[in-house]
């Protein structure tokens, strides 16, 4: 097969994308669709993963296709340059989930790092664990190596994912010859987007913490999610006091957000980050100040994101037709690969003719 530049991505439709997406993900998904240097970028509604642990509750997962969609759409993602696909209905998926278990086992599965802290952080480990939860880094297996991609931007909590799947592509081309191609996690350079933490400084961004801001919150909202919730420091409780800028959430994002060209338009007493800091590090700037720089720099980002979602939002049968056409090329791609993999295993009963060669001589014997 002649090498090709393919990435896969994509998200789990639990909810809208918050800024952590934005910073770890999406922002990057449009500078790689500019490029020029890939020959494919999927972008997968993994709806199939997010079942797993909301079996009970399917209309939530139905009811954030469409949010997660606009949110891609908003962002800048463009349809003409990638695919966007929904996984459910992608069939030759679950056939190579089920051929890729079969090379996998439960002890392997239980190793992994990801699923590990997944199932003690969703409380699995009490309630009894889902197969289909367990058997989640063979799905993905299965995304990846449907699409033929070589390339998958991940954050670092889901390099074992990345690894786990390796190892399903070299067992199986070590079984039944080189048929599948073998995958590379990319994770962003910087810290910080690797994974931005929640407002009020928890590790991950998440709903039921109420620690979100979402790319599609109104202005008010995000003035509310930082002047309410986003910790500072608390030693610091006169203006004059000297700051720390360790754990200090709002520095954080700074660092996430800010570029020079900010400081002329919102903060024109500091001609970069580094001066704010050093400012602060000794004593003199209020949270205040801080809060109100963030929250400018933040409208900045999110008030093109919103007016192009809007547009999105007054054409609903637009973005529908866009999911079903980006399904419809995805499952020619992906049934090519089932194709390729089923005629590796030499289970393409109908399609192989030698099969019933081999039969017949089976019989004279």
């Amino acid at each position: 097969m002649p090498e090709k530049n393919i990435i896969l991505t994509g998200d789990r439709p639990t909810g809208r994308l918050h800024l952590g997406h934005y910073v770890g993900s999406l922002k990057r998904r449009v500078e790689l669709q500019d490029s020029g240097k890939f020959d494919a970028i999927n972008i997968l509604i993994a709806d199939d993963q997010a079942l797993t642990d909301n079996a009970d509750n399917p209309g939530k997962i139905r009811d954030n296709i469409i949010q997660v969609v606009l949110d891609y759409l908003s962002v800048g993602i463009d349809p003409k340059k990638c695919t966007i696909c929904v996984q459910s209905a992608l069939p030759a998926l679950h056939a190579l989930t089920f051929y890729y278990m079969n090379l996998v086992t439960t002890a392997r599965l239980s190793r992994n790092p990801t699923v590990k802290a997944e199932i003690q952080m969703r409380g699995f480990a009490d309630e009894g664990l889902p197969a289909g939860f367990f058997a989640y880094p063979v799905s993905q297996a299965a995304d990846i190596t449907a699409f033929d991609a070589n390339v998958v931007p991940v954050g670092e909590d889901q390099l074992p994912m990345i690894e786990q799947a390796r190892e399903i592509v070299e067992k199986f081309n070590r079984t039944y010859g080189e048929t599948l191609i073998m995958p590379k996690a990319v994770i962003p350079e910087n810290a910080i987007q690797r994974r931005l933490c929640g407002v009020d400084g928890k590790a991950k961004m998440s709903k039921s913490l109420g620690n979100c801001i979402y790319i599609s919150d109104d202005p008010k909202t995000v003035k509310k999610q930082v002047n309410g919730k986003m910790f500072t420091d608390p030693q610091h409780l006169q203006i004059s006091d000297p700051g720390h800028l360790e754990g200090n959430v709002v520095f954080t994002y700074l660092d996430a957000f800010c570029t020079d060209e900010h400081f002329s338009r919102y903060l024109p007493d500091y001609a970069n980050l580094d001066e704010m800091k050093a400012h602060y590090r000794r004593g003199g700037l209020g949270d205040g100040t801080c809060k109100k720089f963030l929250i400018n720099i933040l409208e900045e980002t999110l008030q093109p994101i919103r007016a192009e979602r809007a547009k999105w939002e007054a054409d609903i049968d637009a973005v529908y037709d866009i999911l079903r056409e980006g399904t419809a090329r995805a499952q020619e791609v992906t049934n090519a690969t089932l194709a390729r993999v089923r005629k590796a295993m030499r289970i393409d009963y109908f399609d192989d003719r030698s099969i019933i060669k081999e039969w017949e001589a089976l019989l004279r014997k």
